[in-house]
């Protein structure tokens, strides 16, 4: 049975009602050096070619950079994204899982910068993205 891990049952249950879960994102891994998450390719993530739409590549860069991110940061503040670029190095088609991988490049106590890679079943990879961050006051509800 694996040890259960508060901070990933945490972003499991906090993205329940978004579009995380409207992806089927699912986490896999959530430490303060890395986050790992899986994403079906399917018909909520596909374009009319039946190949993953660069779109949702980008929305789990966003998503898996933006949580390590916020694990990085104080408990007053939050992260916000001011930047992300992707290229798209390989498709992936319609009934496929894809896998994000996040890295820091520089954590920093205004701006976090952090490196992305999704990879096929395979482990070859189809898309990598770099994600600014501006870490700011959290605000009130």
């Amino acid at each position: 049975m694996p040890t259960p891990n508060p901070f990933l049952e945490q972003v499991t249950a906090l993205s329940k009602g978004t579009m995380v879960e409207h992806l089927g994102i699912e986490f896999l891994e959530a430490s303060k050096e890395r986050i790992k998450a899986k994403m079906p390719v399917d018909h909520r993530t596909v374009q009319p070619f039946g190949l993953l739409h660069g779109g949702a590549s980008v929305s789990l860069a966003e998503t898996i950079g933006s949580i390590a991110g916020q694990m990085q940061a104080p408990k007053d503040k939050m992260v916000v994204g001011v930047e992300i670029n992707a290229n798209h190095l390989k498709s992936a088609y319609e009934g496929q899982t894809v896998y994000g991988v996040t890295k820091p490049i520089r954590i920093g106590s205004n701006i976090q910068v952090w490196n992305i890679e999704i990879t096929n079943e395979e482990d070859q990879l189809i898309c990598i993205s770099r994600l600014t961050l501006a870490v700011v006051d959290r605000k009130q509800k």
